[in-house]
């Protein structure tokens, strides 16, 4: 039987050649297309980025500037050391385990640790692991004699910051630790490193950009495995800059010294004339070597931030109660108000009331009949609450103004201070910070404390400092700072004229002359070697519940002082005379030693 053509089917499998024509036409057609558009329209985007799988660049730290006291003596510096990485990339597959027991039993370090160290991974080290750091010289030797048979493994040489002296002027001085991913984000812009280390505090922070320096590195070339293949490029890193600091290390080791046995203090040297900080000390401290340690454990950060002493909290930039060295203040307002002229003469007793209580003298009688200078050299409270509540809160609180309290002194670390605290009637009528306005009105014990410098009044031993240079340099204003710059620090706006008559300038610093003369700070003249020396004492209840804090602040030589010292002891109990002054008087004994040189 015939069977029929079907001639549908014919033409089905006639056009199949062409159909399968068309479609390797299209693809071929697609990959051409692709290529163009890879290599023409994107050619030299997708080169970049082989070259990016292709090379790599191993970057190279720079070494931090040096920071050298006033006489060029090293303050902190940079150390280098010796680093064991373990290079992924470079570590044949199931290699490890001999590598480590090879690398223990050369350079005698754990097994264990060698382990644990590689379960962290590369971190901010990028392409490589940190196993051991600050080899000895004889484990490196050993390394390199059996480098060529420990692939995976390098020495490399590490820059760490290097405080010689410990924890002196750490405060002052700060410290560097790696940068957080957050600050990456940003300081990426400007050269850093995710490996990078940033100035945390201090001077360390305030210059980091004049004493970091650029990073350089090796380009090389890497194979599909992440094996280096051959160098491409060398650029050496930049060296940051030394910075030399107003610091006198003779001074500051002097005022660390007189801190100790201190629960808590600071002391406080400056040049009055130009600002210069000669030393800034403060107690508890800590030795910023820590910081430089490549790795710690979670214990020896808690001893360090969670001690309840605080060791990272400057008190010479925090506010506290000054007690009688603010006396100085309200004499200064009481003569500039007109009410009470230099020639004032008033009666102390044994106490005076105000509001509901009376405020006593501190030796239980008063001192009869007296003036300024006899105020200041017996301390006297009730001849100052009489000049402080006839003259008025604001009166008062402009004057504390004028000598620079309220406001940052203008240290290159000011981000550090406390602008401190001078209570008044505006201040309490807003409500005291704490309270809502119009509950916590301004009452005459109030008035009373602030003109002895007690609970409405606190302010930082640098402040205090601050004010005292415009009584030592006959009225003006200076901006304490660390680092000279090359600027001239007796030109405004750096230093500006105190308006404040010469006769209430010669009032007060006869008075403070006398305190030391023959007054409540005569231990001073123990120190036979000292030039004039005028100066006050203090005995402050600490606002806060504690014991009292002891205070002295004081110029050298009288009338025309180079150097003033402000020495804080805190919750010392006893009195200024017998804790703070004698810390001041230590300071002033090297000072003397240097300037008769």
């Amino acid at each position: 039987m015939a069977i029929a053509s079907n001639p549908h089917r014919s033409a089905g499998l006639q056009r199949q050649p062409a159909i399968l024509l068309g479609l390797v036409l299209l693809f071929a057609s697609a990959m051409v297309l692709r290529l163009g558009w890879l290599q023409l329209l994107h050619g030299s985007e997708n080169r970049e980025r082989a070259d990016e799988n292709r090379i790599r660049l191993l970057a190279r730290n720079p070494v931090r500037g040096r920071i050298l006291d006033r006489h060029g003596q090293v303050l902190v510096s940079s150390r280098l050391i010796y680093s064991l990485y373990l290079q992924p990339k470079d570590l044949p597959q199931g290699t490890w385990p001999a590598l480590r027991d090879r690398l223990s039993g050369l350079l005698n370090i754990p097994q264990k640790q060698l382990e644990q160290r590689k379960r962290r991974g590369p971190g901010k080290q990028e392409y490589r692991i940190e196993l051991a750091s600050e080899l000895t010289p004889e484990q490196v030797l050993r390394f390199r004699e059996q480098a060529g048979d420990l692939r995976g493994a390098q020495v490399d040489l590490d820059v760490v910051r290097s405080y010689p002296h410990g924890s002196l002027g750490a405060h002052t001085l700060g410290y560097t630790q790696p940068i957080t991913e957050q600050e990456y984000k940003v300081l990426a812009k400007r050269g850093y490193k995710i490996r990078d280390r940033i100035g945390r505090i201090g001077v360390e922070a305030a210059y980091e950009k004049h004493l970091r320096g650029t990073w350089g590195g090796q380009m090389v070339e890497v194979n599909a495995m992440g094996e280096i293949q051959r160098v491409l490029g060398d650029r050496p890193s930049k060296a940051g800059k030394d910075l030399v600091v107003t610091l006198d290390l003779p001074l500051q080791r002097a005022a660390e010294a007189a801190l100790k046995g201190k629960p808590g203090g600071a002391i406080v040297a400056l040049n009055p004339r130009t600002g210069a900080i000669l030393a800034l000390a403060s107690r508890p401290t800590f030795d910023p070597n820590f910081f430089s340690k490549t790795v710690t454990t979670q214990r020896e950060y808690d001893a360090l931030f969670a001690s309840p002493s605080k060791p990272l909290f400057s008190r010479a930039m925090n506010a506290y109660d000054p007690g009688s060295t603010w006396k100085p203040v309200t004499a200064f307002a009481g003569m500039a108000s007109g009410k009470f002229p230099p020639s004032t003469k008033l009666m102390t007793r044994a106490c005076i009331t105000y509001g509901g209580h009376c405020f006593p003298d501190h030796n239980g009688a008063g001192f009869g009949l007296i003036g300024y200078e006899d105020a200041l050299r017996f301390s006297s409270n009730t001849f100052y609450y009489q000049i402080g509540v006839g003259v008025g809160s604001m009166p008062l609180y402009d004057a504390a103004v004028k000598l620079g309290f309220t406001k940052p002194t203008g240290i290159e670390i000011g981000y550090e201070e406390s602008t401190g605290l001078v209570g008044n009637e505006q201040w309490a009528a807003k409500g005291r910070t704490w309270g809502k306005p119009g509950t916590t009105p301004w009452i005459p014990e109030d008035m009373a404390s602030m003109s002895i410098g007690q609970s409405v009044v606190q302010v930082t031993p640098l402040q205090l400092a601050r004010a005292y240079a415009v009584f030592a340099n006959g009225g003006y204003l200076i901006t304490p700072h660390l680092v000279d710059r090359g600027l001239d620090w007796t030109a405004p706006p750096r230093r500006t004229k105190v308006d404040i008559k010469p006769s209430t300038l010669a009032t007060i610093n006869l008075g403070l002359r006398k305190v030391v003369q023959e007054g409540t700070g005569y231990a001073m003249n123990q120190a036979a070697e000292l030039p004039p020396v005028a100066g006050k004492t203090g005995t402050a209840e600490d606002s806060t519940g504690g014991p009292d804090h002891a205070w002295f602040a004081c110029f050298a030589p009288y009338p025309n002082g180079e150097i003033v010292v402000v020495a804080f002891a805190q919750n010392t109990p006893g009195g200024g005379s017998v804790h703070a002054l004698p810390m001041a008087r230590q300071v002033l004994q090297v000072w003397a030693q240097q300037r008769s040189r």
